[in-house]
């Protein structure tokens, strides 16, 4: 009987350390998935502030093109309404001739020094004039057909005639060179 006390002692023993064992291990399960979903959110919140980081940096390169853009072609409408103004100073001082320019000096000087300011004024933007000469090759990026002539002695596709510059705003053109193309055939 001492025998079947101790057995049953042990049976107790050994049930109390698994009860201990089953509750330890329960324990460690429910800390270790605790743990797993702490780092799973941690891993989502991570890809978040990523996500974010990455859009913060394409947003404020975008800023920075933006502000480029608008401080280098900001004033494109404006530079183009003073074509015009520069067309008709260069028209004025085309058409003198020399007995205008014994009568009125100051006048035709009036119109140059005008035309020398718009110039550095568009120099000073950006605007660059562009002026083709007659025998250049037709450049459909920076020159406008406005007519095609057969003209004996030249090539097809080059410059006949320039009836007005061009200009381009930093690389861009803002208006083509006004050209007429030769259409002689070889």
């Amino acid at each position: 009987m001492a025998e079947q006390k101790n057995e049953d002692f042990l049976d107790d023993i050994d049930q109390v350390e698994a009860e201990a064992y089953e509750a330890q291990e329960e324990e460690i399960s429910d800390e270790a998935i605790e743990l797993d979903s702490l780092r799973a959110e941690r891993d989502a919140f991570r890809d978040k502030f990523m996500r974010a980081l990455a859009d913060a940096e394409n947003v404020r390169k975008r800023a920075d093109r933006d502000r480029r853009e608008a401080e280098h072609y900001g004033g494109t409408k404006l530079a183009r309404d003073l074509l015009p103004v520069y067309d008709n100073l260069k028209r004025a001082l085309d058409s003198v001739n020399d007995d205008q320019k014994t009568a009125s000096p100051g006048l035709i000087e009036g119109i140059e020094l005008t035309l020398r300011e718009l110039i550095n004024v568009f120099n000073r933007h950006g605007i660059q004039i562009v002026s083709p000469e007659i025998g250049d090759k037709f450049d459909p990026e920076h020159h406008e057909a406005m007519f095609e002539a057969p003209l004996p002695g030249t090539k097809a596709g080059e410059i006949i005639q320039v009836s007005a510059e061009g200009f381009m705003l930093h690389d861009r053109i803002l208006r083509p060179a006004q050209v007429g193309v030769s259409s002689m055939q070889a």
